[in-house]
């Protein structure tokens, strides 16, 4: 426990190679084969991991959760991660997780931390794209690489798990009387967008037809950045530049294969695209990841979820 905390209190910056550090836990047998997988979380999401405290539950509280903790001065909410993902822990939930995302804290039990291991985007891969797609679990990573036998790890989805345990009242939708008057973009362009949770495509989708914008959704960034060259070539092709066919790309940070700094830094670095606004918009805020935004270039920053701020950081980047 004291050296996985450790770990987390010395991360240092690995977005510039394209790497991230991803924490490993379990949360008991599963219902099909009663076995204990592993699954990863993101080492930035992390706020800190502590031994199970004292939970004081909550009359009329929603399903899973198992009610708040007071830590640190500050009142939160726990959830029962096992019993959202459809697992029995063996040894009890032993540990919790605190994490920090889109704005909020909470805390997750689960049975056991097991490592965090450093791994490069590309030994992840989409769970849709794998053919293994579950709304709670957004990518597939092959901890040893890609070779036969590999340990797998199930990136859980935060964004669809916080979705699906909040009270009806509290889930999103986007307000089209607050995201203001439509877009306007240049004719015959679009805004693209990636993302590869589905619960935040849904968002981002909504978000821009309720802006009237044209956009197309790709679910990593790679695939952004293959879309992006075929449309680079396609307006060299026709005498045009990359802002005759995009107005903007809006990106997570966290995504298979490649994530949203590298996708960033690769657009600027390149003389046919460098001119595309870029926005990253994610549920990794804090300091350090602001100044990761500036550093490869990227034209705004916004936290997710917030329907207004969206609307507003992109008309503040949009080509007048």
């Amino acid at each position: 426990m004291k050296s996985v905390q450790k770990d987390i209190d010395e991360r240092t910056n690995l977005t510039s190679s394209n790497k991230f550090e991803l924490l490993l836990f379990r949360l008991g047998t599963d219902g099909a084969l009663g076995q204990s997988e592993l699954f990863g979380i993101n080492v930035f999401k992390i706020r800190e991991i502590v031994a199970m405290p004292a939970i004081t539950p909550i009359v009329g509280a929603t399903a899973h959760s198992l009610g708040v903790v007071n830590l640190r001065g500050q009142v939160i909410p726990v959830l029962d991660l096992p019993s959202i993902v459809g697992c029995k822990p063996t040894t009890g939930l032993n540990i919790m997780l605190v994490t920090e995302y889109a704005r909020t804290t909470q805390a997750f039990a689960v049975e056991s931390v097991e490592d965090i291991v450093r791994l490069d985007w590309n030994q992840v891969i989409s769970a849709e794209s794998s053919g293994a797609g579950h709304n709670l679990v957004t990518s597939i990573a092959r901890l040893d690489g890609n070779t036969d036998g590999t340990r797998l790890a199930q990136v859980l989805d935060v964004e669809a798990i916080l979705q699906m345990v909040s009270p009806e009242e509290e889930k999103h939708q986007v307000d089209p009387e607050k995201v203001g008057p439509k877009l306007k973009l240049k004719p015959g362009t679009i805004i693209l967008a990636a993302d590869d949770s589905f619960v935040a495509r849904s968002l981002i989708e909504q978000e821009l037809k309720a802006l009237q914008a044209p956009y197309e959704m790709v679910k990593s960034g790679k695939e952004a950045w293959d879309r992006l060259n075929v449309l680079a070539r396609a307006a060299e092709a026709e005498g045009k530049t990359i802002l005759d066919k995009v107005s903007l790309l809006l990106t997570d940070l966290e995504m298979p294969e490649m994530d949203g700094f590298s996708l960033t830094r690769n657009i600027k670095q390149d003389a046919r695209l460098s001119d595309l606004p870029v926005v990253i918009h994610s549920s990794l805020s804090g300091s350090a990841n602001e100044d990761h935004v500036r550093s490869v270039g990227a034209n705004g920053y916004v936290a997710k979820f917030v329907a207004e701020d969206l609307a507003n950081t992109i008309r503040s980047v949009l080509p007048k």
